[in-house]
């Protein structure tokens, strides 16, 4: 057995490949530095297309020249009989624990690790939640490996080989030794597949967190600097605040209670009713009825319409990582609900999506103008007002509160009605 893996330094989802060519003796070359690969140049080109339509890595190509995606299929062609399962039943549970670790372990994973290491921005609620589902995927992991030195039968297999590099990451960045207490089985699995010779060939030497790793703000300013650019552009483009002198604390106390004014408060009444609008597009079946109610009603001297689209790089983010970033973006913006509408949609696929939708909002200004708390993630997005009594641009409104028409030839895997 013997090809080319195509890939880029430290890719977690290649070393299952790699070590499963340890164990069967596979010869594989690997192309993951420049000049022969740039992730992001090479991955596009039509040579490389040809062979892997969905411009994903790892790739492989065997030495009869087949092409092969998605780092399990790899996996599973460079290896032997003993990692595939040397029987059907245990080919099964191969399968199982394979399939496991890509649906239930890697999403969580991804969504607890990568704000570590500044390759995604930090939300609190998705994080706990990952860290609650991650618990009850360890829980199960400890009850099989109470018995068991290995995952399937008496040695290493995929299984055992596709978790640790899932699981790789929540051991290096965030499980310190308090929350690996809870479940010594499978901290003693981990250890005993990582020193094997055959992984650590791969991994070299894994280091165990000692103190969990928080959001690297540091990094992810310098991953995606336009953020931060626009902010300090958008900061130098609004007169600055004549800053308020040092109070004395009784007026402090005094001061402390008043809530800031409603930004809307001064705009004069509008006939059009955003909350039966939201119920009509919440309870009606058929969504073009409430569609329909909301050209009937809408008022364009009192709101505006805006189209979003994110504007920053996402070709290493899934699609999953995507519906996150807008998921963050909607629960810090939950004090413009009573006076906004949205519908955010997540087209394409894995490593080619875009973020892109719909804001029905109060007045004429986008939200990030009106309140600078509501300003965090609107450097990310580029915002184009629409006119409501254009055909071509309520056709746009009417494709995102749909969610059907026209996308590029996209889907639409997922999306975010803020309501």
């Amino acid at each position: 057995m013997a090809g080319t893996l195509y890939t880029y330094p430290d890719n977690f989802r290649a070393c299952k490949v790699l070590i499963a060519a340890q164990y069967s003796g596979a010869e594989i070359k690997v192309v993951s530095e420049p000049p022969e690969f740039v992730l992001g140049q090479t991955n596009k080109t039509t040579q490389f297309l040809d062979n892997f339509p969905l411009g994903k890595v790892p790739a492989f190509i065997t030495a009869d020249g087949n092409g092969i995606y998605e780092s399990n299929a790899i996996a599973y062609y460079v290896a032997n009989a003993q990692l595939r399962g040397t029987n059907d039943l245990d080919t099964a549970h191969v399968l199982q624990y394979v399939n496991m670790a890509d649906n239930e372990i890697l999403p969580s994973a991804c969504t607890w690790t990568f704000p570590t290491l500044g390759i995604m921005q930090y939300n609190k609620a998705n994080t706990d939640q990952a860290q609650a589902h991650l618990k009850n995927v360890f829980a199960v992991l400890d009850r099989v490996l109470a018995t068991k030195t290995f995952l399937v039968g008496e040695r290493v297999t995929l299984a055992d080989i596709t978790c640790v590099c899932d699981l790789l990451l929540l051991y290096k960045q965030v499980l310190e030794p308090s929350l690996r207490q809870p479940y010594p089985n499978v901290t003693r699995w981990f250890l005993t597949c990582i020193n094997q010779p055959q992984f650590k060939t791969v991994l070299g030497e894994v280091t165990l967190c000692t103190k969990m790793a928080t959001f690297d703000a540091k990094t992810y300013a310098e991953l995606f600097p336009k953020k931060q650019k626009d902010k300090k552009e958008k900061a130098s483009s609004t007169p600055k605040k004549e800053e308020k002198k040092a109070l004395p604390p009784a007026a402090v106390v005094e001061e402390a209670p008043k809530e800031r004014k409603d930004p809307y408060a001064d705009l004069p009444p509008s006939t059009f009713d955003l909350d039966a609008f939201k119920r009509s597009y919440s309870n009606e079946k058929d969504t073009k009825v409430a569609v329909a109610h909301f050209w009937e009603n809408f008022e364009k001297e009192g709101w505006s319409i805006w189209k979003c689209k994110y504007a920053d790089d996402l070709s290493t983010y899934k699609v999953f990582m995507c519906s996150n970033l807008v998921s963050g973006m909607l629960q810090r913006l939950e004090k413009l609900r009573k006076t906004s509408f949205a519908s955010i949609l997540i087209v394409g696929k894995d490593n080619d999506a875009s973020i892109e939708g719909i804001w029905v909002l109060r007045g004429q200004k986008p939200f990030y103008e009106v309140n600078n708390d509501w300003n965090v993630d609107a450097p990310s997005y580029d915002f184009t007002k629409l006119n409501p009594d254009s055909a071509e641009d309520k056709a746009i409104v009417d494709k995102y509160f749909l969610w059907e028409g026209d996308f590029g030839g996209r889907d639409v895997p997922d999306g975010k009605v803020f309501k």
